[in-house]
């Protein structure tokens, strides 16, 4: 077996895993509610600027960061959003963990 075809063994393990499979539907269920999406929209760009103004300044913005917490605290009172948020938690883990994974095995050259 090749690394090509053990990569792309991996991602069909990935799209079968529950913790992506639940991701997906979680993802669904927000895009059937157009007044949810819209709101995760806003969430999503006020996180991005948070944490580009973060990464740029090596500081956090304390007026958008409490605006980003703000707008989480609203969605997670939502259910749809709560499970979103879970789902996409657990499968940022799981990616991470395989990141990680891969890493350590070729860490001896890219150091």
């Amino acid at each position: 077996m090749n690394i090509y075809d053990t990569a792309n063994q991996l991602a069909q393990e990935i799209k079968q895993s529950p913790e992506y499979n639940n991701y997906k539907m979680a993802k669904q269920a927000l895009n059937l509610n157009t007044t949810l999406k819209e709101k995760m929209a806003r969430f999503e760009q006020k996180r991005y600027e948070t944490q580009l103004i973060a990464m740029q300044t090596g500081k956090q913005d304390e007026e958008k960061l409490k605006e980003m917490q703000d707008l989480y605290a609203e969605l997670i009172q939502i259910d749809d959003a709560k499970k979103f948020f879970e789902a996409e938690t657990k499968f940022n883990i799981v990616i991470a963990d395989v990141n990680k994974i891969i890493g350590e095995a070729i860490r001896d050259v890219i150091q």
